[in-house]
């Protein structure tokens, strides 16, 4: 299969994506859980592939992704990636064990399609992470007293709920994030809060990335502000004693018969 194939024209992930190399490295809790959620398939297709962070190496790979910056950012040794979408999966009906897309499905134009696709390209299982916004918008401070407006964005984006509505007799499973998470998406630094300062942080999670500077700047001076004055330790210093926290992040895993 040739390296890249010919695909969309665009992505948003085509500006969005050009610091993941660095900021988006996979984190390996994660990693472990995802690989126990593909069992013993053998071959895998990572659907919204971006970089290739938590494709297994011990088994057959391709990612369809279609921003040509993830794809130049994979490495060397990664797995094959074609350009495309995921709603027009260019595989045949069953032709692999299991497909994957994580913190990817609330990208697509149309998630009901391309999680359908999933479905029909996969012999054996689909796994989905994605998140509970009951859980993430009630439970992680960031939002509550500093990014309400993201709650607003991403109301209607499809999460947990969406996804089971589609995927037919799946399962969920909770996927508390570590303390040291190394995979900077929006949650990972709940106990780093300094890391929600650093512009290179914020382009690499796409719900803060898509803010204008007219939004993020206030947001940026109140978090430093209460760090230097210590008032956010006052209120969330006790999160420093913690080695991981639920925020809603899960894993949806449906079993083909």
């Amino acid at each position: 299969m040739p390296g890249v194939a010919a695909g969309p024209q665009s992505s948003a992930y085509d500006t969005l994506g050009r610091g993941y190399h660095r900021n988006r490295r996979p984190d390996p809790t994660f990693g472990r859980r995802i690989l126990a959620a593909l069992g013993d398939s053998t071959s895998v297709v990572d659907v919204g592939a971006g970089t290739g962070s938590y494709e297994p190496r011990d088994r057959t790979v391709v990612a369809v992704e279609p921003s040509r910056v993830m794809i130049a950012q994979r490495s060397p040794g990664a797995a094959p990636a074609v350009r495309g979408i995921a709603e027009a999966l260019p595989f045949r009906d069953g032709e692999f064990d299991a497909v994957m897309a994580l913190l990817t499905v609330h990208h697509w134009s149309d998630f009901r399609r391309g999680v359908r696709e999933m479905r029909r390209v996969a012999r054996r299982r689909v796994v989905v992470l994605t998140w509970d916004p009951a859980v993430l918008w009630q439970a992680f401070w960031f939002v509550r007293d500093y990014v309400p407006v993201v709650r607003e964005m991403e109301r209607d984006l499809p999460t947990l709920d969406h996804v089971r509505d589609v995927l037919e007799d799946s399962t969920v499973e909770a996927l508390p994030v570590p303390h040291d998470c190394t995979d900077g998406f929006f949650g990972a630094y709940w106990r780093r809060p300094d890391a929600y300062l650093d512009p290179g942080v914020r382009a690499s999670i796409s719900a803060l990335a898509r803010l204008d500077e007219a939004t993020v700047r206030p947001i940026v001076e109140r978090l430093a502000a209460d760090l230097r004055s210590g008032d956010w330790d006052r209120r969330y210093g006790h999160l420093r004693a913690l080695e991981e926290i639920d925020l809603g992040y899960r894993l949806v895993v449906a079993r083909r018969s």
